[in-house]
């Protein structure tokens, strides 16, 4: 396949418009909030006897409800650990799955349809958020666990592609590029379903969720109509469950032998935490521990989300073009430092001025430092027709970080009773990782000027 093909470039970035949707909706914005009131409005009917208009004069009054549990399985767990642990359950399995199917994916060519199953996982998980009730709490966070399963391992296919379709003096723009592109298209699907919300009723904000799905479906279609499916020519044979691991095994053992991908990989791991436990759990923070006052804490919330996603898609263009002056590990520096100021910041975070702040801060960083990553690997990637099956060591690097991250924030609630000192232990993951980053080579993290000199 030759490289530089705009109609697919163009289609392959089409996903992350398709897919971001998912990150935000679901992850970030409208689902974090809907899930708070749903299990907060439950918990005080089945606690303190309020519902209907008392429930709503005690939420204006500023009742104090306490801990808000719900029973899962019996047991009673507070609501945020409870959401903190089931995407660490997720992301434990996408770690452990995605290089396995990687390894197939590679041997046979089909790295396509396991991108397109693992898409309609996801999305039809979204889809059947819409039924999502405090009652049947279990079902709901199986959705919530498939649907993070779909959504993560479609990525590692999805991101193998990039080193197949760019020459590498391209990868920081076209990475960039499909941030921002995922950035937007997530904010125009946010707008619609807050109108709906807001302007026709909030009982309808389950429909959000119909939406997610459909549209991650509709618009991955533009993407699979371009991509082709065994860009290699390999041809079927039996056995491909053993040869596939035999294929990742042989893959992971010339891994081994490249020093700048374990060093990135390592330095990867630690400030990658860092950066999606803040984006997972920064609305569940946000709720708990800023003071809305009259401004509205759900409103709130989406103002900052939505400063967020602007500002992503900018700062993700901007790291692109400062990476070609400075170089990629540098920028990264950059960006981790700004990182951890977040953190250390957010502990004193009380008004929502303060948390509009921190929210433009994190949107600056927040699209540029995954956009830099994903194609500061590909960059250091060999000549090789497995990218799935490096990709797939990306990936369970991050979902491992991420697993650690999560139950790290929930254990850190559960012994203390306090976000803020969860959020403060975060910048341990930041201090790690970039002190890490500066032990790989500049000499093989090329930047954008280096392909043009």
């Amino acid at each position: 396949m030759k490289k530089g093909n705009k109609k697919i470039i163009r289609g392959w970035v089409m996903y992350d418009w398709a897919n971001s949707v998912y990150n935000l909706v679901i992850s970030s914005a409208i689902f974090p909030i809907f899930y708070d009131n749903v299990t907060t409005k439950a918990f005080a009917k089945r606690v303190h006897g309020l519902e209907g208009e008392a429930y709503t004069q005690a939420v204006d009054s500023g009742f104090d409800f306490g801990n808000v549990t719900v029973q899962f399985f019996g047991a009673e767990i507070s609501n945020s650990v409870l959401i903190s642990y089931i995407l660490s359950a997720s992301f434990l399995v996408v770690s452990f799955l995605s290089p396995m199917l990687s390894g197939v994916a590679d041997f046979s060519g089909n790295k396509k349809r396991f991108m397109q199953f693992f898409c309609y996982l996801g999305a039809l998980s979204c889809i059947s958020l819409y039924w999502f009730s405090p009652n049947s709490i279990e079902l709901g966070m199986l959705s919530i666990f498939l649907g993070s399963i779909g959504f993560w391992n479609s990525l590692v296919f999805y991101n193998a592609y990039l080193p197949e379709i760019a020459a590498p003096k391209d990868h920081d723009r076209i990475s960039a590029r499909g941030f921002s592109m995922g950035y937007l298209g997530s904010m125009l699907l946010l707008v619609l379903c807050l109108s709906i919300i807001m302007f026709i009723d909030p009982k309808y904000t389950s429909i959000s969720f119909l939406l997610v799905g459909l549209w991650w479906i509709g618009f991955s279609q533009i993407t699979y109509r371009v991509l082709p499916n065994n860009p290699y020519k390999k041809k079927k044979q039996k056995g491909i469950l053993l040869k596939g691991f035999k294929e990742l095994r042989a893959v992971f053992s010339e891994f081994k032998k490249t020093k700048q991908l374990k060093r990135f990989l390592l330095a990867f791991f630690f400030y990658n935490t860092g950066v999606q436990t803040v984006m997972l759990m920064a609305v569940i923070f946000a709720k708990k521990e800023v003071d809305w006052g009259d401004a509205g804490g759900d409103t709130g919330l989406i103002i900052a989300i939505l400063l967020i996603q602007i500002l992503g898609a900018f700062g993700a263009f901007v790291m692109s073009r400062l990476s070609g002056a400075i170089g990629n590990i540098k920028t990264l520096g950059i960006s981790i430092v700004i990182w951890l100021g977040v953190c250390v910041a957010a502990y004193i975070v009380t008004s929502p001025f303060q948390f509009y702040f921190l929210a433009g801060t994190v949107g600056l960083v927040m699209g540029g430092v995954q956009a830099l990553s994903r194609s500061t690997y590909s960059k250091m990637l060999p000549e090789t027709e497995d990218h799935a099956s490096y990709f797939s060591f990306y990936d369970a690097t991050e979902k491992i970080g991420i697993v650690i991250g999560t139950f790290s924030f929930g254990l850190f609630e559960m012994i203390t009773g306090s976000l803020r000192t969860s959020v403060i232990s975060v910048t341990f993951f930041f201090l790690v990782g970039l002190i890490l980053l500066f032990f790989i080579p500049k000499k093989h993290v090329p930047s954008q000027a280096a392909f043009t000199k």
